[in-house]
């Protein structure tokens, strides 16, 4: 019932860790998925942080769900707000944004224990150009589903009969589980594709091992085991029937809607992130100048 299971590559990001799980050499997508790291858990002592500087996206929504610390996010459209454990910060780029991330004021003062997950999704063809956009749900705003020794909180989709208010045009199912010792959990088919990621604990699909940084992938239907208290990402919904290239920070179906991109973040043609004067140089030698219709 696990047709694949993927492990996390640790990634550094200029002195902070994280486990990249997809895009994968031996999976590309999940569903509407093309992106999931864990960041860390790491700790940071007094006077450090985080400091992703502004950097571009286009073809994707970005998903930010934190576990413990805290990010300021500020983004092309004006927005800034302080991401906070269990809340849903959910950024689409469409067309094109530029943000950045970076650890608060107040926590970086004091010090502050990280750890979270960010995940992209991409957007249908259809959607692709849409208007950028960044919309914040407060954890109290999502719905818990309460079952026999499991708890779950609906980040994104429609799973066991609650919805999330989050709004995303294509099938998704995105949920934190946690799982008491010796109780199941029924993972249903019609989600689509689905893959369950533990973040910690010991836990068996039929005579599989669950393994912790791993994401498996469920083909069919699956019952989750706990043998210990488990914390796990469940994932998935319908693939899309074009492939998604991705490039940097770039996801399209289109690879010259990619070079136009990246020659416009070059060119300094994305629109400016207020308050911020650094950025992040597009990798590689310099991009000739591409028309994009």
């Amino acid at each position: 019932m696990i047709s694949q299971s993927i492990a996390g590559r640790k990634r550094d990001l200029g002195g902070f860790s994280v486990s990249r799980v997809l895009p994968a050499p031996q999976r590309r997508a999940l569903g509407p998925f093309v992106f999931f790291d864990e960041m860390g858990p790491a700790d940071f002592a007094a006077g450090q942080g985080i400091d992703v500087r502004p950097h571009p996206h286009i073809g994707l929504a970005t998903v930010t769900y934190l576990f413990a610390g805290g990010l300021t996010h500020r983004d092309s459209l004006g927005t800034v707000i302080d991401i906070a454990p269990g809340a849903v910060n959910w950024m689409t780029a469409g067309r094109g944004i530029a943000h950045s991330e970076r650890s608060p004021d107040t926590l970086r003062a004091a010090g502050h224990h990280m750890h979270g997950i960010q995940s992209w999704v991409a957007l249908p063809v259809g959607h692709e150009e849409a208007a950028p956009a960044f919309v914040h749900h407060p954890a109290d705003t999502l719905p818990v589903v309460t079952l026999p020794g499991a708890r779950l909180t609906i980040i994104a989709g429609t799973m066991f009969g609650a919805t999330s208010p989050v709004r995303f045009p294509h099938p998704i199912v995105y949920a934190e589980l946690h799982l008491d010792a010796g109780a199941s959990l029924d993972l249903d088919p019609a989600w689509g594709e689905c893959g369950v990621y533990p973040v910690r604990g010991d836990a068996r699909i039929g005579a599989d091992a669950l393994t912790p940084g791993s994401l498996a992938v469920i083909d069919g239907a699956a019952t989750i085991v706990a043998d210990t208290p488990l914390h796990a990402m469940i994932l998935g919904g319908a693939p899309f029937p074009e492939a998604r290239h991705i490039e940097w920070n770039f996801v399209s179906h289109s690879p010259e809607r990619i070079d136009q991109a990246k020659a416009d973040w070059q060119a300094g043609r994305f629109p400016k992130v207020p308050g911020e004067t650094e950025f992040i140089p597009l990798p590689g030698p310099p991009v000739p100048p591409v028309n994009y219709p």
